[in-house]
């Protein structure tokens, strides 16, 4: 008898805000392993800000997502039946099955899938912490802001899997971490778990003199190094408040993802501050994934890296789940339990 794979598929291209009915849950039999497949149950899938992107049928870093195709997204979960000798019923892995229940894996590819130890780090970690959202946090910080001890990095969303980490890796390197977040509780955890040293609410400062004046309060000794989620507004803040030779790491720009304009209002400032402004695409940087892995995974191990998760319970909940996640509504990291 065959199983029953729930999938979600993208029914039509957004044209603003994305909604549910954009999206197509479907039903299909799971095909019969070949030779070298591996037939993985998910256990969890990641819902990233990156998605949205991927969604619109324009020229980006990646090619847009197919239309009446499975989703693409991160998954963690179990192989239950294999056709490799590189995998076994009961592994546990991490790859990218998409939005649905199974996924069949050529396991001759290299890098479709992959192994990992559960003995001290829980497998949703793995779509988190010890995962993209981690590895972006570390390369951003790492490799281009570079913080020094004393110098003060700023973090966008930094309630976010991705912000969270990075201002709990620039106070391991001795730097001063301020966060800003979207309301008062976010902000609490922000500073009394994340053990960030400041967060701003930035609902409360709608307009850039008000978030710059907050940003000046937080940051007296101004902004040396920033990493961002977000753009608009926040990032011209911070262009007010940037030290010379200020380093900024640029992730993502939320503001901007269903298509609004998001001019920057002092442009000069780069200049004037002789600041390195540098985007970054993770997957581009494999090389130093093992390098990154191997600390995130230390540190989660060993309690000296905190996470929070958002998850939602089973495939038909992923698309409501995703339209939260670009409002703000997750705390941490989104994850749909499957």
């Amino acid at each position: 008898m065959s199983l029953n794979n729930r999938q979600v598929l993208l029914a039509s291209r957004p044209q603003t805000e994305p909604s549910t009915e954009n999206f197509r849950l479907v039903d299909t039999p799971v095909p019969a392993l070949q030779d070298g497949e591996v037939l993985v149950r998910h256990k969890f899938l990641s819902l990233d800000p990156y998605m949205r992107g991927r969604m619109n049928d324009s020229k980006s870093y990646a090619a847009p997502q197919p239309l009446d195709a499975v989703m693409i997204g991160g998954t963690v979960g179990e192989v239950v039946d294999s056709r490799s000798p590189r995998f076994k019923a009961g592994d546990a892995v991490v790859g990218m099955g998409g939005w649905q229940q199974y996924s069949v894996v050529d396991a001759n590819v290299p890098g479709l899938l992959r192994k990992v130890d559960t003995t001290h780090i829980p497998l949703s970690a793995y779509l988190g912490a010890v995962g993209m959202p981690g590895v972006t946090a570390w390369y951003g910080l790492t490799q281009i802001i570079e913080p020094k001890a004393g110098e003060t990095v700023l973090v966008s969303a930094a309630s976010g899997a991705v912000g969270s980490a990075v201002g709990q890796l620039a106070k391991l390197r001795g730097a001063r971490a301020v966060g800003l977040a979207g309301g008062a509780e976010k902000c609490r955890y922000v500073t009394e778990t994340l053990g960030f040293d400041a967060c701003i609410d930035y609902r409360q400062h709608p307009d850039l003199k008000s978030l710059s004046a907050a940003l000046k309060q937080a940051c007296p000794d101004g902004v040396d190094g920033h990493f961002e989620n977000v753009g608009g507004l926040v990032l011209d803040a911070m262009m007010l408040r940037a030290n010379a030779f200020a380093r900024v790491a640029l992730c993502g720009m939320i503001a901007g993802y269903n298509g609004e304009p998001i001019p920057l209002q002092h442009p000069q400032l780069m200049l004037t501050n002789r600041m390195k402004v540098q985007g970054f695409i993770v997957s581009e940087h494999m090389d130093k994934w093992p390098e990154a892995l191997a600390e995130l995974g230390g540190l989660v191990a060993t309690g000296r890296l905190k996470y929070h998760e958002t998850v939602a319970q089973g495939i038909d909940a992923a698309p409501e789940a995703f339209i939260g996640l670009l409002k703000g509504r997750n705390f941490g990291k989104q994850l749909v339990a499957l």
